[in-house]
């Protein structure tokens, strides 16, 4: 019981501290560190594929499955923006492909 209460008492604190840090990003600077994110969610998919396939209990299966999902979406929406930004700045003035 204790790990559970340890976990998510940390689970909560990264919840806030991300939010927090997320929301004073300007957002002329939040869609080119998207690639810095891109590259840290890709290092959590494989921490999450590992925890989904562990199998040592069904919560963290399910869990993990859940992080799996979450992280791919993150990491396909990072790489769309990104994608449809550098689709800008080459339509504004140089080839940038």
């Amino acid at each position: 019981m204790t790990d559970v209460v340890t976990n998510l008492t940390l689970f909560v604190l990264a919840a806030f501290l991300g939010y927090s840090i997320i929301t004073k990003i300007p957002a002329t600077l939040h869609t080119p560190l998207m690639s810095g994110a891109n590259a840290i969610t890709g290092i959590t998919l494989v921490g999450a594929v590992v925890v989904a396939g562990s199998g040592s209990s069904t919560l963290a299966t399910a869990l993990g499955f859940l992080a799996v999902v979450m992280a791919t979406v993150n990491v396909v929406g990072g790489y769309l923006v990104s994608h449809f930004m550098l689709e800008d700045f080459s339509k504004a003035g140089g080839d940038l492909s």
